[in-house]
């Protein structure tokens, strides 16, 4: 009976030291192992052993990247309030045992640190902005978050650290610098949109000018040619009308009787004309046989005149001088 206890306390004598001995460590973590205090090995991820009784796992840290968010006030050089909201993603630099050991023993606690990685960055954001004017702060997104990674990477690195990435989600200012500042943009849009429509209107117009210009031009063009062609027509009638004279005065002989019936021909072809094409126009036109008397005269005339410029007068009076 007594061998029995015995052997009990010696199986669960050995069930403490090697329970106390292994050490499982999760994936994408490492344990910290401290011998009475002082560090002593560090474990990565799987099945480990220790010595049991002497040495003990101080914490374990994670390898996986991290994420924080703070939000800060900052004031620029004209007194502007300005709002950050600023995430950071970070991670352990790597893990050899240096950049653990910075890690494990640089800070009491995680919160310790978060503490100071936020007001790290807050003071670097703080810095640059303060020389800064307010107009500027919104164009300077980049330049920010360039400035706060070059100061931010060499003290996160002694902490065992490194940044991945920082991003400015969110500037904003007091409510009445954001009202001003949506008015400057509504009249800045407003002042384009009005500059783009009264070019609209001008371009409008100049092509309506150009549409008239056009138009009136080949107005122009075409009664300048209709004008050109009824002044062709009525001299070619007129050299016609003499012709007719001419050749109708020879065939009918060159008595006065003949000429007398050409030219009563003539006038009552004209009242005809008249009578049939008028078109409610009033003209007044000597009916009687002093009128016609009159205008044949007038006839007579021309055609003496149309006569004498023939050519075959010209050369007859040449030769006769």
């Amino acid at each position: 009976m007594g061998t029995l206890i015995i052997v009990g306390l010696l199986a669960i004598f050995l069930l403490i030291i090697i329970s106390g001995s292994v050490v499982t460590v999760k994936q994408s973590q490492v344990a910290i192992i401290t011998r009475f205090g002082k560090y002593r090995n560090t474990f990565q991820s799987g099945i480990n052993f220790k010595t049991p009784f002497l040495d003990t796992v101080y914490s374990r840290i994670s390898l996986q990247n991290r994420t924080t968010e703070t939000k800060f006030q900052a004031i620029t050089s004209d007194q502007a309030n300005v709002y950050f909201n600023a995430m950071l993603l970070y991670s352990v630099l790597d893990n050899t045992a240096e950049s653990i050991q910075s890690v494990a023993f640089k800070f009491r606690s995680y919160e310790e640190f978060a503490t100071a990685l936020s007001k790290t960055i807050e003071g670097a954001v703080r810095a640059f902005v303060a020389g800064k004017k307010q107009a500027d702060v919104l164009i300077l997104r980049k330049e920010i978050v360039d400035h706060v990674k070059e100061q931010l990477d060499q003290t996160l690195k002694s902490w065992g650290y490194h940044i991945i990435d920082l991003q400015m989600n969110d500037i904003t200012f007091d409510p009445a610098i954001m009202q001003s500042m949506a008015q400057v943009v509504a009249s800045s849009n407003l002042r384009a949109a009005a500059t783009n429509e009264g070019e609209a209107l001008m371009i409008k117009r100049t092509k309506a000018a150009e549409a008239d210009g056009n138009a009136i031009k080949i107005a122009a063009d075409a009664e300048r040619e209709a004008a050109k062609l009824r002044g062709q027509g009525v001299a070619q009638f007129r050299e016609e009308a003499a012709k007719g004279l001419s050749k109708a005065k020879e065939t009918l002989g060159n008595n006065n009787d003949a000429t007398n019936i050409i030219l009563f021909s003539m006038w009552t072809d004209t009242m005809k004309s008249v009578v049939e094409n008028g078109k409610g126009n009033i003209i007044f036109m000597d009916g009687s046989s002093d009128g016609m008397a009159n205008t044949m005269k007038h006839i007579m005339g021309f055609m003496a005149k149309q006569e004498s410029e023939r050519p075959d007068n010209n050369k007859t009076s040449k030769n006769q001088e």
